[in-house]
């Protein structure tokens, strides 16, 4: 993958998008896992940082709270570095929806007062 704007516009990665947006969790895990392994600098930061949290939401659906929040931090820290690119997509956010829910979790509360996680263009 040369440059964001070739990953952006990669098909894989639209279908990445769409599946994680439409809560197929870890079909878009393999998805983004897949461009993940093609692609090096600060967009594989991204992307590991959206594998992760696909994860934390397949944990969720099998009650493993305590993984499910290891991920979302993991996943919340990649996607905040300085280093991180967002791809296109209002990380800001995602992040904010992502630290609303581990609050949650951290708090054993359930994070789904607030919305799932969703991968929002930016305008």
């Amino acid at each position: 993958m040369e440059n964001k704007t070739d990953l952006i516009n990669d098909p894989r990665f639209i279908k990445a998008r769409e599946l994680f947006n439409s809560e197929n969790w870890y079909p878009a895990h393999d998805a983004f896992e897949e461009l993940w392994h093609e692609i090096d600098g600060p967009e594989r930061l991204t992307i590991q940082g959206l594998i992760q949290v696909a994860v934390a939401q397949v944990h969720l659906a099998n009650g493993n709270t305590k993984g499910a929040t290891i991920l979302y931090g993991e996943g919340l820290g990649r996607l905040k570095s300085k280093e991180a690119v967002d791809l296109g997509l209002d990380i800001n956010q995602l992040c904010d929806c992502l630290e609303k829910r581990l609050a949650r979790l951290q708090t054993k509360m359930n994070p789904d007062d607030f919305s799932v996680p969703i991968l929002l263009m930016k305008s």
